[in-house]
């Protein structure tokens, strides 16, 4: 399960507990921190743009509390509670859950609960990556499909819900989220840097801990991306 990469986000209404599964997340290899949100809205909002895998999720939070915001979000999303209450506990597995971490978190429970998550979805990882059979996508652009060659593509910007495809000689707009497009991509060739950036890892000219350089532009590298970016590049 460990080769498996999760997109996740955490949402408690407490700055220290956020800080302390912020760095939990950033210790574990194949967990990539989308975002950190103090209360449900905030989260639900920003899942709509972006394919969360994990939620580490508060329960007692004001206005939409942790298990209301958890019969909301998409079933396929894996849910891991963290809370101070130990009555929620029955709750919580009753809505199926991952796991349930009672506050304060050890660093070594908070990892047991990471392989807990269920092997499907590293079936439906492989499934994924054996689909890659051309090298090439189409994209709906100024209404007719265009085909984009792997090979021409420096990288990929976000604008909300569309997207910025940048080749060597031109720019392709296209409505679709970073999120999506990134799923139809080969994982070999191309990274995510960036909740705003995808870039082509051929098309790389240098980096450091905080930029990557393609075609003389520095894109940024994310503090939620850094750990499993860096580590890439610096296997190649």
């Amino acid at each position: 399960m460990m080769n498996n990469l999760y997109n996740c986000v955490i949402v408690d209404d407490e700055p220290i507990a956020r800080e302390i599964i912020e760095s939990f997340v950033h210790k574990t290899p194949n967990l990539v921190l989308l975002g950190s949100f103090q209360n449900a809205v905030e989260a639900l909002n920003f899942s709509k743009k972006e394919d969360v895998d994990l939620y580490f999720l508060d329960i007692n939070m004001p206005e939409i509390n942790g298990l209301s915001l958890a019969k909301i979000i998409d079933k396929n999303t894996h849910i891991i509670f963290t809370t101070a209450y130990r009555d929620y506990a029955i709750d919580g597995f009753n809505l199926n859950v991952v796991d349930y971490l009672l506050k304060p978190i050890a660093f070594d429970r908070f990892l047991q609960a990471i392989e807990k998550i269920p092997k499907k979805t590293q079936h439906k990882i492989v499934v994924e990556n054996s689909e890659f059979k051309n090298d090439f996508l189409f994209v709906r652009s100024e209404r007719k499909m265009i085909k984009i060659s792997f090979n021409d593509i420096l990288y990929i910007e976000s604008l909300s819900d569309y997207i910025k495809i940048h080749l060597d000689d031109q720019i392709i707009v296209t409505r679709e989220t970073i999120s999506n497009i990134n799923t139809k991509l080969p994982q070999h060739l191309f990274l995510r840097i960036h909740r705003s950036y995808i870039v082509s890892i051929l098309k790389i000219h240098s980096y450091t801990n905080e930029f990557i350089e393609v075609s003389n532009t520095a894109l940024p590298i994310s503090r939620s991306y850094k750990e499993t970016v860096l580590q890439k590049l610096a296997e190649m």
